[in-house]
């Protein structure tokens, strides 16, 4: 019986050890879509009064761990019985990263000046709590989106392992993403917070730097945030769409998926302003 409690365990420490190399690989893997998500996701969380952002943050970061209670499995039932179905719901989530991202461009350069000139009216606490739990949900869909990007990046790194290493490992880098994204998004917009505490210990200049910091990496964020949509949905269009693909080979392909990401979200922003023409006409 001893022998036999000794293999088990030696079973699991070999299986611990295969999800850990397969958790480090596939993290490699899902670097570059994680910085993605840290901008969009920074965006998203931004732009709320001081007293709601760590409890928008925790709000959205809530519904960020159900998004990966809904997508791991959805991935891993999808990769084993039916793999091609992965590849157009990222497309699906490519179309409303386009969207999006477009949709802000085109806001900033034909709306945001003459929005500025007319006179605004303070909204009312009921007006502000309803934008608040708007920009949430759009958080959490578009975080949807990035999970499911990241869940199948990671998914094809681990490649023929066992169930078990491939289900741990990958779920394994999905909650790590959440907790570490967010939990840099609340550090960054609470820098000022830290810069004041800093202020009242002696360290007067790196305070200020702080705090003079905070508003430069929001909008920094923001910018980062919308170009980020556009080249995640554009990376997707490419790699999941062959045609897309043998069209722009030869271009590089930061330019490649951001004109693909802009020109399909400027498409769909046409399409979306036309049909609410139609049905309002």
């Amino acid at each position: 019986m001893a022998s036999g409690l000794f293999a088990l365990l030696d079973d699991i420490a070999a299986l611990m050890d295969d999800v850990a190399v397969m958790t480090k690989v596939a993290g490699k893997k899902t670097a570059a879509i994680l910085g993605d998500d840290l901008a969009v996701n920074a965006q998203k969380a931004s732009g709320f009064a001081a007293s709601r952002e760590l409890p928008v943050i925790w709000e959205i970061t809530k519904g960020s761990l159900i998004n990966k209670l809904i997508v791991l499995p959805l991935v891993f039932l999808l990769d084993y019985f039916y793999p091609p179905l992965i590849h157009w719901l990222l497309v699906v989530g490519g179309l409303y990263l386009a969207f999006e991202g477009a949709e802000k461009i085109l806001e900033w350069l034909f709306h945001s000046h003459s929005a500025h000139q007319r006179p605004q009216l303070q909204d009312s606490p009921e007006a502000i709590l309803a934008k608040e739990r708007k920009k949430i949900r759009s958080a959490i869909l578009t975080d949807l989106i990035l999970s499911l990007e990241i869940v199948i990046i990671a998914i094809s790194a681990v490649g023929d392992q066992e169930l078990a290493v491939k289900v741990l490992s990958v779920s394994l880098v999905a909650f790590l993403a959440t907790i570490g994204i967010y939990g840099l998004v609340a550090l960054i917009v609470r820098l000022d917070d830290m810069g004041v505490a800093l202020i009242q210990w002696g360290w007067e200049s790196v305070g200020k730097a702080l705090i003079w910091l905070l508003p430069r990496i929001i909008k920094a964020l923001s910018i980062l945030g919308t170009l980020a949509m556009l080249l995640v949905a554009g990376g997707i269009f490419l790699h999941q769409l062959p045609l897309l693909e043998e069209l722009f080979h030869s271009w590089p392909p930061i330019l490649a998926e951001l004109l693909l990401g802009f020109g399909v979200g400027v498409v769909l922003v046409g399409i979306v302003t036309l049909a609410k023409k139609i049905k309002f006409s």
